[in-house]
């Protein structure tokens, strides 16, 4: 499967591609088919998808994969949906995927509005537009009656925002029935035509949490503070060099803690970000993470009171607001002040070669298409195949989108005929086979 490559000589294969009747049928679909497309954005996008809970979304989805006629389709145990258009044998095989989840609580209101030619709705670019695709092209490739030599597998992941850690894309090629690879994963996320993310952003993420007695800001006033400590450790890890190059960065984006203005806090709670491109770097901001809060709890423990002035009447239950354990956390209870450090989330760097078959092909198809790209880093789906040694990429599904993550997102189909033939092209170049 490795040595696998497709056609990629620009003279013979896109010649041929484009000249072929199928194909010109296959065309001629997508350009006739924008108004369903867009009734499909819609009734699509009003699902609510929210994190952990895309089934209402997967079960439509596999549905309409039903529909259209792909075969074998299924949910597996993550809950990402599968299904399967077979070729002439079954290898080379090939993912075409986009993500079924949205960053957005359950509860958002996902109704579309719809102002001229662009549709406003949480979720619309990132990634209903993606997931219309799936459904497009398995549609286009019937129309045109075209036969490939290789399989398409169909995918609609979870989990691929936020805290969702990529647990559908994990799934899918550690404990699915993927782990034995595949020869091409290409994840659809997102509108445009100008990206090709070859490169996996690597990313760790933790929850540091400092408990302690508690007490009255006055009454107890010396006691150890949990949000004294743990306001040291930050202070103390923002002050790490973070190297330009392998480009690093690393961020503190939530901060809880505490009941009322006159209290002692009884814990206090950070969320921290940590990125890189090189998995070497991710570990020294762990260490560097583990350090600042191992040695601000231990100051705190040294120099404050320890116990509640007598007298006034106040008690804490230690701990009750401590965060369950998770895999990846360490914990101290050395003294009065504790702390947990758990992971919350780890998206593994990876790289695609410059010479890789896959991106040749995108290359190919773009340059016959006009379409000019840049390579790009980020963290997607794509991340999990990548760190795998297995070739993928993440582009977008065409169109035109803005405001992704808030609430005025917005997708215009403008430039989504050209998105769905280049993907297309893609397709049908990588599973021609020699």
């Amino acid at each position: 499967m490795q040595n696998y490559a497709p056609r990629t000589d620009e003279r013979l294969s896109i010649a041929s591609l484009l000249g072929a009747q199928g194909i010109q049928q296959a065309f001629h679909f997508i350009d006739e088919m924008r108004s369903e497309l867009d009734e499909e954005l819609v009734r699509i996008c009003e699902i609510p998808a929210p994190p952990f809970k895309e089934e209402a979304r997967a079960r439509e989805i596999a549905r309409r994969f039903e529909e259209i006629g792909l075969l074998r389709v299924r949910l597996d145990e993550e809950g990402n949906v599968i299904a399967e258009r077979p070729g002439l044998s079954p290898e080379p095989r090939v993912i075409v995927s986009a993500h079924l989840d949205t960053v957005f609580p359950e509860g958002t209101n996902v109704r579309v509005r719809r102002d001229g030619a662009r549709f406003h709705a949480p979720g619309i670019s990132d990634n209903t537009c993606g997931i219309v695709s799936l459904i497009a092209l398995a549609r286009a490739l019937d129309a045109g009656g075209i036969e490939t030599e290789g399989r398409i597998y169909f995918v609609a992941t979870v989990g691929e925002e936020g805290e969702g850690n990529l647990r559908g894309a994990r799934h899918l090629f550690t404990r699915g029935e993927f782990q034995s690879g595949v020869d091409a994963f290409i994840s659809l996320d997102g509108p445009g035509l100008e990206r090709i993310t070859q490169r996996a952003l690597g990313s760790r993420r933790y929850r540091v949490t400092v408990i302690g007695p508690g007490g009255h800001s006055w009454g107890d006033f010396g006691i150890v503070n949990p949000v004294h400590a743990l306001g040291r450790a930050i202070a103390r890890f923002a002050s790490y060099p973070a190297p330009l190059a392998p480009r690093t960065s690393y961020n503190i984006g939530i901060i809880e803690g505490g009941s009322s203005v006159n209290s002692i806090p009884e814990f206090a709670t950070a969320r921290f970000d940590l990125r890189s491109l090189e998995a070497e770097q991710l570990v020294r901001l762990e260490v560097e993470l583990h350090r600042a809060v191992e040695d601000a709890v231990l100051l705190a423990n040294a120099s404050g009171r320890t116990t509640h002035h007598k007298g006034t009447g106040l008690t804490a239950s230690r701990g009750s607001s401590a965060p369950a354990g998770s895999s990846g956390n360490s914990a101290s209870s050395t003294g009065p002040l504790e702390f947990l450090i758990e992971r919350i989330g780890d998206r593994p760097a990876g790289r695609l070669a410059d010479n890789a078959p896959l991106l040749e092909a995108l290359h190919a198809v773009d340059r016959h298409l006009g379409i000019r790209t840049e390579q790009r880093v980020a963290s997607t789906d794509a991340n999990i195949p990548l760190s795998l040694g297995l070739p993928a990429v993440s582009i977008g599904a065409g169109g035109q989108g803005g405001g992704a993550h808030t609430a005025a997102e917005w997708f215009q189909p403008e430039g989504r005929e050209l998105g769905l033939r280049r993907i297309l092209l893609a397709l049908c170049l990588l599973l021609a086979g020699e």
